[in-house]
């Protein structure tokens, strides 16, 4: 047998996406842990996660464009950022909540472009 188990020559490189998504959860847990002043470095963290899930959609082909992507991602973690903002945890729902809603802007703007609005 000259074939070497788990290689492929389908797959010529490696994903990128696995650094990113450890990047920002932990970018996510220091800004949201370690108080308010570092708040604005857990909605970059929960940004850097959303585009990583992103990212990982369209590189598997699940997803053709990144709009809807974006906007289901932003939709889902701006909900349940103003879910914990309803029951007092400030820190992580306002992080969360942000980091949605600028992803639901994202996914506009990719919508508008793809279209020709931009």
């Amino acid at each position: 047998m000259e074939e070497q188990p788990g290689l492929s020559e389908q797959y010529t490189r490696a994903s990128p996406w696995p650094v990113f998504v450890a990047l920002g959860l932990v970018l996510t847990e220091f800004g949201v842990f370690l108080g308010n002043y570092l708040l604005p470095v857990g909605v970059g963290g929960v940004l850097l996660l959303e585009a990583s899930v992103v990212g990982i959609l369209r590189e598997s082909g699940y997803v053709d464009s990144l709009w809807p992507s974006s906007l289901g991602v932003g939709l889902f973690v701006g909900g349940v950022g103003a879910a914990l903002l309803t029951v007092g945890r400030f820190n992580r729902g306002a992080a969360l909540a942000g980091a949605g809603g600028i992803a639901v802007l994202a996914a506009v703007g990719f919508c508008c472009y793809e279209r020709g609005y931009l």
